[in-house]
């Protein structure tokens, strides 16, 4: 039986409790469920430079003081935007959980926005996408995705680009808090050493007065884009990405997709890494992963190999995929998946960061808890057949577009 506890606010602030005695420490993250893909078209990355702000000082606390309030009492503090969800989280012993919260929720309730800082920050931030520029193995997968699901919300870069971001002022930022920072959105998740009717006390006290109500926003399923562009960069590999649409977070083919990507190349075990890195030695890094969201899914196959061998790895993927369809799996190969993958959700739950992100995203996702048998339930029912009519589906040829940074205007 579970022991994780849900209870509403009077504002529709949710929060979630899963006691755990045997540590000593506590993992709390304060949720709102806002990303990139609610952002209107003149606010692209605000919400990642929200994220920033709520670091740089409250009514009550500085900068310094906010990280010396986790910090300074052993514990650690952090913050993470995606496309459909921001989180503020940290780590503390089991007696400062309160501290937690209280932190926390100062920064989500009375930071300050200054504009001084808000125009510093925007720096960081422009410095920040520089940096991804300047890495074409990360950069690479943004331009992938911004290609393929051109002027679709989720095809947009969690980031934003120079020029947004050096024109946001406060009123921008404070105008898509009061939009997006409501009740219904807000989620508290506290997992460890902790007592439940205490921290039901300290959030009805520190998040109480969050403004109850939340805002409707319906999302079109994005339909991905077919093609090829090689972006010539003054680098020394090819950086590629070679995707395809996939199923959105409530499709039950997720335990499929999981499989398959565990099987084409999730790992040091998997078929691409095998063929590519083991066998042949032409890519440090090739592998594969899923992303799905509420609205739809995509799933890619990277890596970074020579400009010389860049032609003979693009052959192997799709060998690899046909051979997939067409020959299906080896003696064993399903279940090995199956056990490595189940083994990775068990195993995760030793940790409490992960049990506070996995009971905090099927609440915001599907509004329940989803359990870890109910999961290994519906891996375990994944049959080959299932998995090769995804790779059939999905990795159709006409439906593939790659995009790849390397020396191409170098090439004889």
């Amino acid at each position: 039986m579970s022991s994780i506890q849900k209870f509403t606010l009077a504002n529709g602030v949710r929060v979630l409790v899963e006691p755990v005695d045997y540590v000593q420490s506590a993992a709390i993250g304060l949720w709102c469920q806002t990303g990139s893909r609610h952002e209107h078209d003149d606010e692209a990355g605000i919400t990642h430079l929200i994220e920033h702000m709520l670091f740089k000082g409250t009514e009550r606390r500085t900068a310094k003081e906010i990280a010396e309030a986790i910090e300074g009492r052993g514990g650690a503090l952090n913050a993470f935007t995606d496309k459909e969800a921001t989180c503020y989280y940290c780590r503390t012993l089991a007696d400062d959980v309160e501290n937690g919260i209280d932190v926390l929720s100062d920064m989500m309730l009375h930071s300050l926005i200054d504009p001084e800082e808000l125009e510093r920050e925007e720096g960081v931030v422009l410095e920040e996408i520089s940096r991804s520029e300047d890495e074409p193995e990360s950069h690479v997968h943004d331009v992938h995705l911004e290609t393929r699901w051109a002027g679709h919300p989720l095809g947009k870069p969690i980031i934003g680009t120079r020029e947004s971001v050096a024109g946001f002022r406060r009123d921008h930022l404070t105008k898509y808090m009061d939009r997006r920072y409501r009740g219904s959105n807000v989620l508290l998740s506290v997992a460890g050493r902790v007592d439940i009717d205490h921290v039901r006390g300290w959030a009805e006290h520190y998040l109480g007065g969050i403004q109850a109500g939340s805002e409707e926003t319906p999302l079109s399923t994005p339909v991905g884009k077919p093609g090829r562009q090689e972006i010539a960069k003054e680098v020394e590999q090819v950086h590629f990405c070679i995707g395809t649409d996939a199923c959105s977070i409530y499709d039950d083919a997720i335990y499929t997709l999981r499989l398959m990507d565990s099987i084409l190349g999730g790992g040091m075990s998997s078929r691409l890494f095998q063929e590519i890195r083991e066998k042949r030695g032409l890519a440090y890094s090739v592998g594969s992963y899923g992303m799905n969201y509420s609205a739809g899914g995509a799933f890619t196959i990277y890596g970074g190999t020579s400009l010389k061998t860049w032609p003979q790895v693009q052959e192997l993927v799709r060998t690899e995929i046909d051979k997939l369809i067409h020959t299906g799996l080896e003696d064993g190969e399903l279940e090995r998946n199956k056990k490595n993958l189940s083994g990775h959700i068990v195993l995760a739950l030793e940790g409490m960061s992960a049990r506070m992100n996995r009971m905090a995203r099927n609440e915001l996702i599907f509004g329940r808890e989803i359990t870890v048998e109910e999961t290994l339930q519906k891996l375990n029912a994944v049959t080959e057949k299932q998995v090769r009519d995804m790779a059939a589906d999905i990795l159709a040829e006409e439906k593939i577009s790659t995009t790849a940074f390397g020396p191409f205007d170098h090439a004889a």
